[in-house]
């Protein structure tokens, strides 16, 4: 679990704290409880912005250097006057541009839903109880707590969660009792630990369970 408020993020508790190396603020689009906002948490996703920023400070600094010495009455840099012919000389048709016009295309979109989507998927927000914390749940964290819940119920032999964003899966395997039986006390369980487990908007949860496959 990740905190985050308006003094500082709280120090890491325990496996299953997410906070270190992320810069967490609250989503646009985030549903209001009582406590406040309890949207999706924000990615700063430095090393991409990073990246992008040098890559274009760099090619608009070297081209403003050039320019500025074009004017200033010296000879263009070499590359400049050979992209000049090249491209005056060049067909613009041929495969390898067209494969690198669609890789730029494909970098600028990919930069773009960076910039424009929170990021963190694994982290769920929990519900706002106190209008100055934010707090959030892996969902790592979320499946293992369910699987511990789901392991608790009689007939269970082995179980297996996936927590998305929006959805818990549980996959159980039953070597004794009724399978409806047994479907319906991890539907019990599971549903108090997903209440319990304070989330911002609820999980639906779906469950399976069967027989283990007999060997041979």
């Amino acid at each position: 679990m990740a905190k985050h408020g308006e003094g500082g993020g709280a120090p890491p508790v325990g496996g299953s704290v997410r906070a270190a190396g992320h810069e967490l603020r609250p989503s646009p689009d985030g549903a209001t409880v009582s406590g406040g906002r309890a949207g999706r948490f924000w990615s700063a996703r430095r090393i991409p912005a990073a990246i992008a920023a040098a890559i274009i400070l760099g090619a608009a600094g070297l081209v403003l250097y050039d320019v500025a010495a074009v004017r200033a009455g010296h000879h263009a840099m070499y590359w400049r006057r050979r992209l000049a012919e090249e491209l005056a000389e060049q067909p613009l048709d041929e495969t390898w541009l067209m494969l690198s016009a669609c890789v730029a295309m494909a970098l600028g979109v990919w930069l773009m839903l960076l910039a424009l989507t929170p990021g963190l998927r694994a982290l769920l927000p929990m519900r706002r109880d106190f209008g100055h914390v934010r707090a959030g749940l892996d969902r790592s964290a979320a499946a293992q707590v369910l699987r511990d819940r789901a392991m608790e119920v009689s007939g269970v032999r082995s179980a297996r969660v996936r927590v998305r964003r929006r959805k818990a899966r549980v996959r159980a395997l039953s070597h004794f009792r009724e399978l409806d039986d047994v479907r319906a006390d991890l539907d019990s369980a599971l549903g108090a630990g997903l209440g319990e487990l304070g989330l911002a908007r609820p999980l639906a949860l779906s469950v399976r369970v069967r027989r283990p496959k007999k060997k041979g």
